[in-house]
């Protein structure tokens, strides 16, 4: 049995449920003359006749209502293949009922024009001022910068120039966020060498992990991945951003090492760690954990920025973290084709 067969049975099975009663009563209606005439005893010759070419009329007018009940039904089917993008395809009422429907439909699509219009412009004027804002301000954060390079300020200036590094992120994040809650992130997929990429976050990096005292641990690792650099270097900056916060946070002299294993990169640390309970939860919006509640130093956006583009280049992301010993934040590059990533505990 084909689609189309198939199809048309299954319509054919609606037509009989919706005209049962209708069919039912025509029927009853063309036998009680038959079954008059018979209890009386009167000749059925003509009765009979008439009584097949009734049925003969009923079977033409069944199937010819059933031809425009499927071509309605098919009508419809398309409508629905064009929804919600247009409205106008509806086919024509057939009765006061569909007419109603039809109404209350162009309401309701009127309605959800407008209103994602009205959202459509608020989010394209929230976008163009945020992101005038974030390039305004860098600005006076490189002026900033010029000063605190200057002999009288050096000596004085290694909390300042940490606390300037986290303000030059924070304009980042929010950047990156406007731009993946968009919807139109400007990816650009080609083949890279992953240790180039390293490098880059690792050089933005490397004042911090001076002032910090933390020392790194990296040697190429010698492979080329189908991605974004821009989006996997903000990734991989955004774990190295985590690894130096949380791994500053103890007393002991932290490292940070970089290296693959398998197929994915790891980025570990030898920070605080994070809680069994929160580890579920790390890649929600807005969500700090016990960590982020205790230091005040989470946002509960970079993580969940990790996952949202990590998705969108198809790889995958997802940490192994122990208290007390370290976090080991994963991106895996052996799902590539698949589009999507995932969180494995």
């Amino acid at each position: 049995m084909n689609a189309v067969t198939g199809r048309t049975i299954f319509i054919f099975h609606r037509y009989l449920k919706e005209n049962l009663g209708e069919i039912i009563m025509y029927i009853g209606f063309m036998l009680i003359f038959p079954v008059i005439f018979y209890l009386y005893n009167v000749r059925t010759d003509a009765v009979k006749y008439a009584s097949l070419l009734g049925f003969f009329w009923f079977l033409l007018w069944e199937a010819a209502n059933f031809l425009r009940y499927k071509r309605h039904h098919e009508e419809l089917l398309e409508a629905e293949r064009k929804a919600p993008a247009e409205l106008f395809g509806l086919p024509e009422a057939k009765t006061a009922a569909e007419e109603d429907y039809r109404r209350i439909l162009e309401k309701v699509y009127e309605a959800k024009v407008e209103t994602e219009s009205v959202g459509s412009e608020f989010r394209r004027e929230m976008m163009d001022y945020y992101g005038m804002w974030v390039h305004q301000i860098k600005t006076p954060i490189a002026a900033l910068r010029v000063l605190l390079q200057s002999d009288e300020a050096f000596a004085l200036n290694r909390e300042m120039r940490q606390e300037l590094f986290k303000i030059e992120q924070y304009v980042e994040m929010a950047l990156a966020y406007l731009r993946t809650s968009d919807g139109a992130s400007d990816f650009v997929f080609a083949r890279y060498e992953l240790d180039g990429i390293i490098r880059q976050a690792v050089k933005k990096y490397s004042q911090m992990f001076i002032l910090q005292d933390v020392k790194l641990n990296y040697e190429p690792v010698k492979k080329n991945v189908v991605t974004d650099e821009k989006w996997l270097a903000f990734v991989i900056e955004q774990l190295l951003s985590n690894a130096l916060k949380y791994t500053y946070s103890q007393k002991e002299k932290g490292s940070i090492s970089v290296y693959m294993e398998g197929e994915s990169l790891v980025i570990e640390d030898t920070g605080i760690g994070i809680w069994a309970e929160d580890l579920p939860r790390v890649f929600e919006k807005g969500f700090t954990g016990y960590n982020g509640r205790e230091n005040k130093k989470s946002t509960g956006i970079g993580l969940y920025l990790c996952k949202t583009v990590t998705d969108k280049l198809g790889h995958g992301i997802w940490l192994c973290s122990e208290v007390g010993r370290g976090t080991k934040a994963y991106i895996d590059f052996g799902h590539e084709e698949n589009g999507r990533g995932f969180l494995r505990r």
